[in-house]
């Protein structure tokens, strides 16, 4: 642990699953550093404060409710609405405590698409770093949606959705990362908030690594006049155990299951916190692993199958014909699952934190993107990395089927992608060495906050 610097760092993130993790993770890195750390947040989906008794926590007052049938755009648009005000009167007297008359904030660092963050710093005269928590490919595409409208690939039309994208090779149009929504001029607006103060701030920080991402951290270099720091991957910064804030219940005995497992033998599937999808779609998932005969441990949150509860679309007698070779569980325990010598392939939505847990265990991909940046991650995972096989946009049990086996059974095609992984593994475990391109991205971070001087008035 280092010396205590005597600076505090106030955190925001944004109060989804995929986005609590890795600022959790940013605020431990940063703490083990020598920052005190105070996360500020709305009651919704609040993190729990006895698990990080080493942290200060705020909760500032809201009005929000997301469940299986809300709209993620508007839930987005409104917490950027508002959390202005008791925002600004949060971090007002935070700045004013005797707290930070002792150890003086440093700066801000809050979750890009927590957009609203950047105008009450300004007002505040309180620097501001954000915390992207997707990759730099996607945040280039998001950046991009001028481009995008002015070309005519978007609003889509099915008959361009193969087309090329011709700036951002090897996207498609398909591949854009969008949403369904019947509002889309919300979107586009959405994005270009979060773009623009995403480039006003002080500096990006990204749960990614060099050499996985040269290219987008090139060219977002030559668009923005701020810092880049890529430090990731977060999650290899400690023990698994110790890295997860998981607001779902794990159950413990997917481990116990896997134990009993050949090497390199399990797919393993999740589909994140927020995916979801009808009871013919999930019948013909569970189709597919069944008839390609390799063990699976399939996690069905609940939310994820429409009008169902958990397993009731399955027919009756289905798990039991499995005789054992299939686990359905409610969440697992994923940096212990993907860690697990029994896991050989990882069916996946592509979120962010997902796909780089996957690279960091070179464990390969079977990807199946929902919305937004998870297209870019599966286009990414199966075409630039090549560590993966992207499944077709209709779920079908028989593509399904020969996917699985593409990647799992003895055959120079699964072999090749499978060397592929474990060479971006070694890649992952590198740059967090000392002398490594995330641990020096690291050392710049912490050298660039002390930097600033902000003094409470």
């Amino acid at each position: 642990m280092a010396q205590r610097k005597g600076r505090r760092l106030l955190l925001v993130p944004l109060p989804l699953q995929g986005h609590i993790n890795p600022m959790l993770q940013l605020a431990q890195i940063l703490y083990t550093k020598g920052f005190s750390i105070t996360i500020i947040h709305p009651s919704f989906n609040s993190p729990n404060p006895s698990n990080y008794p080493h942290f200060n926590f705020s909760c500032i007052e809201d009005e929000f409710v997301l469940t299986e049938s809300s709209d993620l755009l508007s839930f987005l648009i409104e917490l950027n609405a508002k959390c202005v005000e008791p925002f600004k009167e949060c971090v007002g007297k935070l700045l004013q405590s005797d707290d930070a008359w002792e150890e003086p904030v440093a700066c801000l660092i809050s979750d890009a698409i927590c957009h609203f963050t950047q105008g009450v710093a300004h007002s505040l005269q309180l620097p501001r770093l954000v915390l992207r928590t997707s990759g730099v490919s996607s945040f280039v595409a998001f950046a991009a949606y001028p481009l995008f409208r002015q070309r005519g690939y978007i609003p889509t039309q099915d008959c361009k959705l193969e087309e090329e994208v011709e700036e951002l090779p090897p996207l498609r149009v398909k591949d854009l990362p969008l949403v369904k929504t019947e509002e889309p001029e919300k979107y586009y607006e959405l994005l270009h908030n979060f773009v623009k103060e995403t480039k006003g701030s002080l500096g990006v920080i990204w749960n990614s690594f060099e050499e996985l991402e040269s290219p987008a951290l090139t060219k977002l270099g030559k668009e923005f006049s701020i810092p880049m720091f890529p430090i990731g991957p977060f999650h290899k910064y400690f023990p698994s155990s110790s890295s997860s804030s998981s607001l779902i219940s794990q159950d413990q005995t997917s481990i116990t299951w896997l134990d009993t497992h050949k090497h390199n033998s399990v797919v393993y599937v999740s589909f994140g916190s927020l995916a979801a999808m009808t009871e013919t779609e999930f019948l013909e998932i569970a189709w597919g692993l069944a008839n390609s005969k390799h063990p699976f441990l399939c996690v069905v949150r609940p939310g994820l199958i429409k009008g169902s509860e958990w397993l009731e679309a399955l027919p009756s007698g289905f798990v039991e014909n499995l005789e054992g070779r299939g686990l359905f569980v409610k969440w697992a325990p994923q940096l212990e699952v993907l860690a697990h010598s029994a896991v050989g392939a990882f069916w996946t939505h592509n979120g962010w934190n997902s796909t780089m847990e996957s690279i960091c265990e070179g464990v390969p991909m079977i990807c199946m993107p929902f919305f937004t940046d998870q297209k870019v991650n599966a286009r990414y995972v199966s075409h630039v990395w090549r560590v993966g096989l992207q499944l077709d946009e209709r779920i079908e049990r028989g593509e399904i089927e020969r996917s699985i086996r593409r990647l799992m059974d003895p055959n120079v095609e699964g072999k090749e992608i499978r060397d592929r992984a474990l060479k971006l593994k070694e890649e992952a475990k590198i740059c967090l060495q000392q002398g490594g391109s995330s641990s020096s991205s690291l050392e710049d971070l912490l050298t660039y906050i002390l930097s600033f001087t902000f003094e409470t008035s």
